[in-house]
């Protein structure tokens, strides 16, 4: 059977499917390709439509012959004889660069819109055309993570073999022709009239008309005491500003970058966003004005370490802040610093998040890190975004690594700083609570 083109593809597809029609259903697609023929069955089913996006890995010797593929979420599968053929060290690496990879065309692609939820829902994962299938199974695996009532595999063609697995892995496979897999012709393009790239542009567009609309967040708004405060340390006066809302069972502590004050307009509106979800805050100077007119000094991370883990303590022993769990935000230099603390003192620390950080400033401590991370880079602070990258890789901890679209260092672009916020509230909110009995 051959087809016009990717979108014909989809519209016979779409009749094949008619029966969930009415039903709740959610449409995946594998992009490139396969989200022109996705467009067509979400249009046509009235349907949602979401990316899965997997990544192949290739040999090392022959990056064109794909041994295993990887998901968003980190799950993969593959050829074990050929994993067992290459090195442990590489494939880990290997691993870690296409996962972001994957992470950042999710930002290209969607930009800052949530990824539709599966649960309860008919899932329908969808491809241009399956040829060895492994990104069509990462991508059933992916999806079958997030708890749909049934999974659907839709796609145009795919050779017996591949089928039969397909069948095994999903509860329902739709396909418009399963050639024997000795007549397969061996590529998905010679089963199509017309069969173009899928460039990224289109991608774009076709996701901005029928993609999940952006996230919004309510209003939460509480009452908060604010003050000034005063901590001395080995000879130094750092001065604070502490604020706690009504009912907080978290704080937050602010370690600062490089140059930076307690009286950044970016760390205030961020621990302005915390408050409004009811998470504490403490903005502070770890550096006094004298100090801080040091460039060696700014960048003693050791020094940072040091109070940033004397005012964790320090917090301990305050009335109105003893029993809250403390979680720690740092920027630039300042991300360093509470990794450091963190891998110095464990479960104290209940989570971290990193905005246009330097966490490889702190790279022996990484691999000691406990507490979840987040860490925080703009899609266009590409030496930063790599330098964080391979930290990440450090990091054995329970870690995210997020890519804000279209910001740079500072997050100036609109609505970017606003995104770091919701990130860190939800990050908090998620991880602090949490281990407040335990610590």
């Amino acid at each position: 059977m051959f087809f016009k083109n990717r979108a014909e593809a989809g519209r016979l597809l779409a009749k094949a499917l008619s029966h969930y029609a009415g039903q709740d259903v959610a449409v995946y697609a594998l992009p490139r390709g396969g989200v022109v023929t996705a467009a067509e069955i979400a249009q046509r089913l009235h349907a949602p439509l979401d990316l899965v996006i997997a990544r192949k890995i290739g040999h090392p010797r022959a990056p064109e012959y794909a041994i295993a593929a990887i998901a968003e979420d980190g799950h993969m599968v593959a050829n074990d004889e050929e994993l067992e053929m290459v090195d442990a060290a590489w494939l880990e690496e290997e691993k870690a660069s296409q996962r972001s990879e994957a992470k950042r065309r999710r930002v290209m692609y969607l930009g800052d819109r949530p990824p539709i939820p599966a649960e309860g829902k008919v899932a329908i994962l969808v491809d241009d055309g399956v040829a060895t299938g492994l990104t069509m199974r990462v991508g059933i695996l992916e999806l079958r993570h997030r708890h749909p009532r049934k999974l659907v595999v839709a796609t145009p063609v795919l050779p017996e073999s591949t089928a039969e697995r397909i069948r095994r892995d999903a509860d329902e496979l739709v396909a418009l022709d399963i050639p024997p897999s000795q007549e397969f012709l061996g590529a998905i393009g010679a089963y199509y009239e017309d069969f173009p790239q899928v460039g990224d542009a289109e991608v774009v567009a076709l996701m901005k008309r029928w993609g999940p609309a952006p996230e919004t967040r309510p209003a939460r708004h509480h009452g908060f005491a604010e003050r000034e405060v005063e901590i001395r340390l080995d000879g130094a006066t750092l001065r604070g500003t502490l604020g706690v809302p009504e009912r907080a069972s978290a704080i937050v502590l602010f370690a600062h970058g490089s140059g930076s004050s307690r009286r950044s307009p970016r760390n205030t509106a961020v621990a302005r966003t915390l408050r409004d979800g009811a998470v504490a805050t403490l903005l502070i100077d770890l550096l006094t004005e004298e100090e801080d007119e040091s460039y060696e000094t700014r960048f003693d991370i050791r020094l940072l370490s040091n109070r940033l883990a004397d005012i964790v303590r320090w917090l301990g022993m305050e009335p109105v802040t003893r029993d809250l769990s403390v979680g720690l935000f740092g920027a630039s230099t300042g991300a360093a610093a509470a990794l450091q603390v963190a891998a110095e003192l464990g479960n104290r620390v209940a989570a971290i998040v990193s905005r246009g950080g330097r966490p490889d400033l702190a790279m022996e401590a990484l691999p000691r890190v406990v507490s979840p991370t987040l860490l925080l880079v703009g899609s266009e602070d590409r030496d930063v975004l790599a330098l964080n990258e391979k930290a990440y890789r450090a990091l054995r901890c329970e870690k995210e690594l997020e890519i804000v679209a279209g910001a740079t260092h500072l997050f100036e672009e609109p609505g970017t700083l606003e995104k770091v916020a919701d990130l860190a509230l939800d990050w908090f909110l998620s991880h602090a609570r949490p281990r407040l009995q335990a610590l």
